[in-house]
């Protein structure tokens, strides 16, 4: 079924894919966007970060499998402090896991990242993950004292420390960005082994390298183009990972969605909202504005954008996590001021009805062309 914007159900024939790892999971994450209340007006960063709360709650009693929260530290987004509202969840939830989407971690430091995580981890009983980035926005290197002139080495010399603190056994380690540890201890301690850590990247060779290298699994934030365009880094990281004798990981992929009951309801409710933060940030980084045209190709089957009916989305995912050998798909179900309400109704389409057909789909045989 097609509508004014063109959306349609996706080929069911994907080309070869590489090697998916792993059991397939479908999860959901939030920058914590302001939205607005039913008369229109804007909500608070406060009443937004307790809406998350609620719609991660949602998400854990419908089966979902994971809830990410990311950092910011500007005005239309919550959230600065992502493991701070995971514990909030872990305290509400029984199931669901939960991380960071994605921690900033050239601008903070390992050892408190380390900590918080370690926390949430103790209060969610092992349902805890960490994913490390460098995250797409900027304000947090001046917020806290760095220079972004350091960029490259803020992130490989933190993270080299985040992966040795991971074994929680003590830490040596010396650097140039934060003094060094001598057979330190760091705590708390921890029940579950090591929490489970994925880079965050967004489609350069260097950073699939990068994660590949460190032995750690790859997630691929894929918001705009053709998903199909990422294939060659899953690729690229499967041999990295053969090459350097490292047994092989998972690999997820973050991309924007909406559900609704019909494509027709979702990609007219879905269009101001996700035009209005488009050309926002459009504004800022030199991109022309969102015109429908383009936004007909996200919305196409070979689009970036998950938004239609339960089975329209349900097909477009299980494709392209063939397509990239993914055995994870997280939809950003938060997209600018679309109100708390359409989002918790996409939120229980996802887990009730998307979540068991992308599974469904997963497990038929591959066609053959």
């Amino acid at each position: 079924m097609s509508n004014a914007f063109g959306t349609g159900r996706p080929s069911d024939v994907p080309p070869p894919a590489p090697e998916r790892i792993g059991p397939v999971q479908l999860g959901l994450d939030t920058f914590g966007d302001l939205t607005d209340r039913p008369d229109g007006t804007l909500r608070t960063h406060a009443e937004s970060i307790r809406d998350i709360v609620d719609e991660a709650v949602l998400a854990d009693q419908v089966g979902i499998d994971f809830i990410g929260v990311g950092e910011h530290h500007r005005a239309d987004y919550a959230v600065s402090a992502p493991e701070v509202v995971l514990a909030a969840i872990a305290a509400r939830t029984s199931s669901i896991r939960m991380g960071s989407a994605v921690t900033v971690l050239s601008s903070d430091d390992p050892v408190r990242v380390y900590e918080r995580f370690a926390t949430v981890d103790a209060i969610s009983d092992g349902r805890a993950e960490v994913i490390l980035g460098r995250g797409s926005f900027t304000e947090s290197f001046p917020l806290f004292g760095y220079d972004l002139a350091d960029y490259e080495v803020l992130f490989e010399e933190k993270l080299q420390l985040f992966a040795a603190l991971r074994s929680g056994d003590p830490v040596t380690w010396s650097g140039t960005v934060r003094p060094g540890l001598t057979d330190q201890h760091v705590f708390p301690k921890l029940d579950h082994g090591p929490i489970p850590t994925w880079i965050g990247v967004g489609g350069s060779p260097q950073s699939v390298i990068r994660a590949a290298s460190y032995g750690l699994p790859l997630f691929l934030a894929i918001i705009g183009g053709q998903p199909a365009q990422f294939a060659p880094f899953s690729r690229l990281y499967r041999q990295a990972l053969t090459q350097l004798d490292l047994p092989q990981q998972p690999i997820a992929m973050h991309s924007p969605g909406f559900v609704a009951a019909t494509d027709e309801e979702a990609a007219d409710r879905y269009w101001p909202y996700h035009k209005a933060v488009t050309d926002r940030l459009g504004a800022e980084r030199g991109w022309p504005p969102l015109d429908v045209a383009g936004y007909r190709a996200g919305l196409s089957a070979g689009g970036s954008l998950y938004v239609g009916s339960p089975e329209t989305v349900a097909r477009k995912i299980a494709r392209n996590m063939r397509i990239l050998g993914v055995s994870r798909f997280d939809m950003r179900y938060a997209t600018g001021r679309l109100p708390h309400e359409d989002m918790m109704r996409s939120i229980e389409r996802y887990g009730t009805q998307v979540a068991p057909r992308v599974r469904e789909l997963l497990a038929e045989p591959v066609p053959v062309p």
